[in-house]
């Protein structure tokens, strides 16, 4: 759903950094220097460029910086020669140098690589702790590898690891996102067995299997259990069964629960409203759902962006860009910053609408803050601003693809020419000076 992981997500929220060692330390030059730079050839060259100033030594700092950056980038071949080097002149290695590389193998879609990796730690002169270990499975699973993740969990043992409940949930969570109730059964027996106990996560996501297949008896069952083995359920475990309660269209009997689960010593967090904001919206109920938000801020509980863009994304879906556009200003009255998403929805309600002028209104501004619209509502502005006769504006619009290094589709340049030809036979040198800047 729209809302659903975003709100989560933002849920968690971080935690202040406190100064550690590490920022005290003195700076070294060549990570410093590397910060400035983008490309991994001139990263490469920069890491040469020291090894051949008298007197200076890349140490653990130097590398991991560099294969960070080079990772970012999928430069793997330049990550292998660089780990090489790393085993070839000693280099103390610390484990959370291979912990990110193995998640960048698996966002890469290179688990063989993420696997092979985690085996080699050990010829790294590196201690492998349970934080690898539920790396490279949640790795596995990500990537669809249930049968080599499910394998590698079996020989926890014989690799000298014993599973916690992290690692338990993250095989639980892998099955049940592959449907396979049973076998997540059969890993949540297995934790009893071994005596781990089972966390609130653990529930949660169980619950959240059966909640979003509208299985209310079934969630609220784990639910109940859960309390009964002493957890106290969460803001998430609340909002799980009141996201079954709204897709069975039974929003007063979610919304009870949410001022219920205060009495049981739970926070109403925004992720609970966030639920009921996204049920009204969905069904249309925008008074309800901007009375909603009032009640929120009289019950002092602040929304957030994704709040806002619940409202818009429904908004602009009922063609009600303008009504979108409202709650875009609320949020800066508010003092919230639009983000990406924000602007990206109410440019591309004005273009479906046909208003084009608002739409580029609202890309000026989005602009002016520092993000981008995909190219398709780049396109469909230039075409609709240059079929309703604005010239200037639509020439704008692709002026500001270029310098994005977008290229404008074959729609726009059409618009352009039959509009510039009909009326001034140098239209095509227009065309023409546009295509070759781009």
């Amino acid at each position: 759903m729209f809302f659903n992981r975003t709100l989560i997500r933002h849920y968690h929220k971080q935690r202040p950094h406190k100064p550690t060692k590490a920022l005290l330390r003195k700076r070294i030059p060549f990570v410093t220097d590397l910060k400035d730079i983008q490309s991994p050839d001139e990263a490469l060259a920069l890491f040469h460029d020291y090894c051949e100033t008298g007197g200076f030594k890349h140490d653990y700092p130097s590398y991991s910086s560099l294969i960070y950056k080079l990772a970012r980038r999928r430069n793997y071949e330049a990550v292998e020669t660089l780990l090489q080097q790393l085993q070839h002149y000693n280099v103390k290695c610390k484990e959370a140098l291979f912990i990110g590389l193995i998640q960048h193998y698996g966002k890469s879609g290179l688990p063989d690589k993420a696997i092979e990796l985690f085996r080699k730690m050990p010829s790294f002169d590196c201690y492998r702790s349970l934080q690898s270990l539920n790396t490279i499975l949640n790795t596995l699973l990500e990537n669809g590898r249930f049968n080599d993740a499910d394998e590698m969990f079996k020989s926890c043992s014989k690799m000298g690891f014993r599973p916690n409940a992290v690692t338990f949930n993250i095989m639980i969570k892998g099955w049940l996102a592959k449907g396979e109730w049973d076998e997540a059964r059969k890993v949540f027996d297995e934790m009893h067995e071994r005596e781990v106990e089972p966390t609130v996560v653990t529930y949660n996501c169980q619950i959240g299997f059966w909640s979003k297949r509208g299985k209310f008896s079934e969630a609220k069952t784990l639910f109940d259990e859960m309390i009964r083995k002493g957890k106290k359920p969460n803001a998430i475990s609340y909002a799980l069964l009141m996201e079954c309660l709204c897709s069975q269209e039974k929003f007063k009997e979610a919304k009870k629960m949410m001022f219920d689960m205060e009495y049981q010593g739970c926070k109403t967090r925004l992720v609970n409203y966030g639920i009921l904001m996204n049920d009204l919206a969905k069904r249309g109920n925008f008074n309800e759902a901007n009375s909603l938000l009032l009640e929120m801020k009289k019950r002092r509980i602040k929304p957030d962006v994704v709040m806002y863009n619940i409202l818009i994304n429904y908004l602009c879906k009922e063609s009600k860009a303008g009504e979108a556009y409202k709650i875009l200003v609320e949020m800066q009255v508010d003092g919230f910053k639009p983000n990406a998403a924000t602007y990206r929805m109410i440019v591309d309600g004005f273009c479906r609408n046909g208003e084009f002028d608002e739409g580029l209104k609202v890309l000026n501004a989005m602009m002016m803050s520092n993000h981008c619209a995909r190219v398709e509502t780049f396109c469909c502005l230039v075409v609709g601003l240059i079929k309703n006769g604005k010239m200037e504006d639509g020439l704008f619009v692709m002026e500001e693809m270029v310098k994005r290094q977008m290229c404008p589709d074959l729609g726009s340049w059409e618009a352009l020419v039959a509009s510039t030809c009909g009326e001034d036979k140098n239209g095509h040198v227009i065309v023409t000076d546009l295509v070759s800047s781009s």
